[in-house]
């Protein structure tokens, strides 16, 4: 898989990257169990700072896409799929706009719960 980011983009590196690692599981072109680059490979391949790649891959390990392991890498879970992780980018954008109109987690949490 090819990544890029934009560094001109208002959206943070670490979320380029991590949005494209959930595109590549939607489309296809990453497979259940399939080990992405290492943190150093991807930074110096993007020209960004490692600990950013490492924010980006820990934001993906918290929510369920991969997994990783120190000195051992990071590849995709295999329970992650296209539908997960549209579920998933879906999720982020309710919690984005819930907290730009002041709402608390357990306002939106009880929303989703009457929906």
């Amino acid at each position: 898989m090819f990544f890029r980011v934009d560094h001109a983009s208002p959206v943070s590196l670490a979320d380029q990257i991590a949005v494209q690692v959930r595109a590549g599981i939607a489309s296809g072109e990453l497979s259940p169990g399939e080990r992405l680059p290492t943190a150093r490979d991807l930074a110096e391949g993007l020209r960004v700072n490692m600990h950013t790649v490492l924010r980006a891959y820990g934001r993906l390990r918290d929510e369920g896409t991969i997994e990783m392991r120190q000195g051992r890498g990071a590849w995709v879970r295999p329970e992650a799929n296209a539908a997960m992780v549209r579920i998933t980018e879906l999720a982020a954008q309710l919690a984005a706009e819930g907290r730009k109109l002041g709402l608390s987690a357990q306002e939106l949490t009880r929303l989703v719960e009457l929906s």
